[in-house]
């Protein structure tokens, strides 16, 4: 990277970084960035100024966040990687109407103490929240722990601030619940992966804090029977029920082994549920008890205390460090509707094995919505040469899932690694329709060019 730019006209001298490794290499290490200059804008202005210039002279713009993507959404070669990081003011905070508006460098952790110090609930929850800045959280659609609750960051956006590649700005940034005047333009930049443009601040729900949690770890021998108890649950609990996560056998002894913490039952599956209200419930775990035992639920354990319930999170959230002893993995984060996950499960690993015969699936995740992390090893290969057989493995995952009416990406994002398969799970007019809008907002395409689309 070159030390004079021009964008030195009209840039502050620290919004031009001549040395940043850390923004360089993707969370998985797969991916390295040579861009042609790397741009730290300290304000919206200096974002429309970047793009009216990038506009005019065609050159790439590749919008970041805190560069915990695992799609390679944000990588590039050449062209200028826009780092959001400094625009990271929380804005205001609006009780009456139960929201809060942020830029989209704020660290998502930070947005939720935030609400927390307000009396409210920033409820998008991620294994990353302590880095994951809240405009790739949007840019990506991210899901999440509470999605079965709350619904995912789509759900969560009242407003949006955004830059266009010609360096115009649109701003709706107040908290209406209600508007009607025209399409709803904000929907087409929260899962655009800074295709469109680039999102500066928004406004984002906020929610009652829970005055009672009430966590519970079953064991089960099976995936049906882990939607049955979903479905009753659901039927008897309604919306208290805020999570529902699934884990296999073989990821909960990982997790176990490297958390340190002893396995709650002993089952080929298990699901870690948890109920919340927003007043005071004295009874709800009582409830939840009977509950599982009258339904024949009786391989679980309810936490006693505050660092039981931690524990138990701690083994689903400590899955996938757990898996860095197993290698390089080739993950799949994939949805399909909750009554085929089962069969998903039964039908994909046997297809996989008689191709590889000593491949490891570690497979958990968000059963309350259907999305699953299905993350494959090949125990012979440590290193990032087992992305030499990423595609194969990749075909018979993505079948499977086609199969079963899924999706091969449920809240990771496309990037680069999957939009060689978008022509499977969108039809023709739609990718043609997606075009269309890209071409019209973005006509020279320099929005993170190669990205989402086919």
């Amino acid at each position: 990277m070159t030390t004079t730019t021009p964008f030195s006209a009209f840039l502050d001298a620290s919004e031009i970084l001549t040395s940043a490794p850390e923004l360089l290499i993707d969370q998985r290490r797969r991916f390295t960035s040579s861009p042609d200059v790397i741009l730290q804008p300290k304000s919206v202005e200096s974002v429309q100024k970047i793009m009216r210039y990038c506009h005019e002279h065609r050159i790439p713009v590749i919008p970041q966040g805190g560069n915990t993507g695992l799609c390679g959404a944000a990588v590039t070669q050449g062209g200028v990687l826009l780092n959001l990081s400094k625009l990271n003011r929380i804005r205001d905070i609006d009780l009456a109407d139960h929201s809060i508006t942020v830029e989209a460098g704020v660290v998502l952790q930070r947005v939720q103490e935030a609400a927390e110090a307000a009396g409210r609930l920033f409820p998008l929850s991620l294994a990353s929240e302590g880095s994951c800045q809240i405009g790739g959280n949007i840019a990506c659609n991210a899901g999440g722990l509470n999605v079965l609750r709350y619904g995912t960051t789509r759900d969560l956006v009242l407003g949006l601030e955004v830059v266009l590649p010609n360096g115009e700005l649109i701003s709706h940034l107040q908290p209406l619940h209600k508007n009607t005047t025209g399409y709803e333009l904000r929907h087409l930049f929260i899962g655009s992966e800074g295709t469109l443009g680039v999102i500066t601040a928004a406004t984002l729900k906020l929610f009652a804090r829970p005055k009672t949690t009430v966590t519970a770890w079953v064991g089960l021998d099976d995936i049906e029977t882990a939607v049955k108890l979903l479905t009753l649950i659901q039927g008897h609990f309604a919306e208290r029920l805020c999570s529902f996560e699934l884990v296999s056998r073989f990821a909960l002894g990982l997790s176990a082994e490297f958390s340190q913490i002893r396995q709650p039952t002993d089952a080929d599956w298990h699901i870690l549920l948890e109920l919340s209200d927003s007043v005071p419930n004295p009874l709800l775990a009582e409830q939840l008890a009977e509950f599982l035992y009258q339904n024949g639920f009786e391989n679980s354990i309810l936490a006693q205390s505050e660092q039981e319930r931690q524990d138990l999170w701690a083994l689903r959230e400590n899955i996938s460090a757990s898996q860095r002893k197993l290698g390089t993995s080739i993950k799949h984060d994939i949805a399909v509707p909750i009554a085929r996950v089962a069969d998903f499960v039964r039908q994909c690993e046997p297809a996989l094995q008689a191709a590889f015969p000593d491949i490891q699936v570690v497979c958990f995740g968000h059963l309350g919505d259907g999305s699953l992390h299905y993350n494959t090893f090949l125990p012979t290969i440590m290193s990032n040469e087992v992305y030499e057989y990423e595609d194969k493995i990749n075909t018979i995952v993505y079948e499977h899932i086609l199969a079963n009416h899924g999706t091969i990406a449920a809240e990771h994002g496309i990037g680069t690694i999957k939009n060689h398969w978008i022509p499977r799970v969108r039809g023709e007019t739609e990718i043609s329709l997606m075009k269309a809008i890209k071409a019209q907002i973005d006509p020279h395409n320099i929005m993170n060019p190669g990205k989402l689309l086919p």
